[in-house]
């Protein structure tokens, strides 16, 4: 089956979709802890969906499985557990730095370490780029990194013009040292996804010789990634249960979350949301090896597509939320040119990958 890089941005668009859109079931979640929620949807993003959809869309998933080499289901599992650490420290960062610096830091050192990390180990990052296509998929990576500093830049104005008590709030907890190196350390994290999946190849090439369509040739991979995740957000969560004697939410129990007025969590709506949510989650990566799939020698640049989708459709669903209703004009313009740079980016990285196809 031949790529179809065209095809592939479509895929990493739905996925940067599905990540955008995850959040918001967990918000209707009531009476259950944060560690709570997390953890019961976190089942559903790294456990459940993930073995689900592979078992159904791939051929003899744990023939392959036991066939890789040992060396290469361990590392995939070692990238999962770095990245599940990234995704733990990125709330942290946004408590200390804010939204906008924080959200500059992080996905601009994921962007860049996720997209040219892989390459650059494998040797074949000049190779690439000394292709006429290689310099128009850098051209566009290099445009997705100026769309987040944009986005940020904006996000940045948004918080300035807060009203005065929501601005003493919103520094109640600023720490720039503190947050600085939070940031830089969950920036480097979670680019480790993007190195779990390269290290999956030997998975992926087993795949497709037992008959798995190339379309699906990631899922078994990420069974192995997401386990190394799930440990990671596992142990904290269970910690956290522990230490704040929340677990008893999970049986329908009012706990430390609980209000005046709550006597119990609303267990089978909590449950179905924090279900919805986890495999809400899962379908961004889902999307993103089908994506990757389709976008040839430059796959590598699937991780910007990814990371820049997810700016795109976080934003949309912030004007949805009217988190932008009170900035002003010049501000709802800079993020709209944000925006627009990241979409541009997007499409320019598909050409040059197209070009190098055809």
């Amino acid at each position: 089956m031949p790529s179809n890089p065209l095809l592939g941005v479509f895929f990493h668009w739905l996925g940067g979709l599905a990540s955008a859109s995850f959040y918001v079931p967990y918000k209707r979640v009531r009476g259950w802890a944060w560690e709570v929620y997390w953890l019961t949807g976190g089942i559903f993003s790294w456990v459940i969906a993930p073995w689900l959809f592979a078992s159904l869309r791939t051929e003899h998933l744990w023939q392959v499985l036991s066939n890789a080499p040992h060396a290469t289901l361990a590392w995939c599992w070692f990238w999962g557990v770095l990245w599940g650490f990234g995704g733990l420290t990125y709330g942290l960062t946004m408590r200390y730095l804010g939204m906008s610096l924080g959200m500059a830091i992080i996905l601009g050192l994921t962007m860049v370490l996720g997209t040219i990390g892989p390459p650059i180990l494998h040797g074949t990052l000049i190779t690439l780029a000394k292709t006429g296509s290689g310099w128009i998929t850098f051209a566009g990576i290099a445009l997705a990194i100026a769309g987040v500093i944009i986005v940020a830049q904006a996000g940045r104005a948004k918080e300035r013009e807060l009203a005065r008590e929501q601005s003493r709030a919103a520094i109640a907890e600023f720490n720039f040292p503190r947050g600085i190196l939070l940031a830089i350390f969950s920036g480097i994290m979670s680019s480790c996804f993007a190195f779990g999946l390269d290290t999956g190849a030997p998975i992926r090439a087993l795949t497709l010789a037992a008959g798995t369509s190339p379309l699906s040739q990631g899922l078994p991979v990420l069974c192995v990634v997401l386990v190394g995740g799930f440990t990671t957000n596992f142990i904290w969560c269970l910690y956290l249960l522990i230490t704040n004697r929340s677990g008893k939410e999970l049986l329908g129990r009012a706990g430390p979350s609980a209000v005046a007025t709550d006597t119990a969590p609303p267990l089978l709506c909590n449950y179905l949301l924090c279900a919805l949510a986890g495999t809400a989650w899962y379908f961004q990566f889902f999307f993103y090896t089908m994506g990757e799939s389709q976008m040839g020698r430059f796959a590598f640049s699937s991780w910007t597509l990814h990371m820049a989708s997810i700016i795109i459709f976080g934003t949309l669903w912030g004007f949805a939320f009217r988190e932008w209703a009170q900035s002003r004009s010049r501000t709802k313009r800079l993020v709209w040119t944000g925006v627009a740079a990241l979409v541009i980016a997007t499409v320019v990285i598909g050409a040059g990958n197209y070009l190098n196809a055809t």
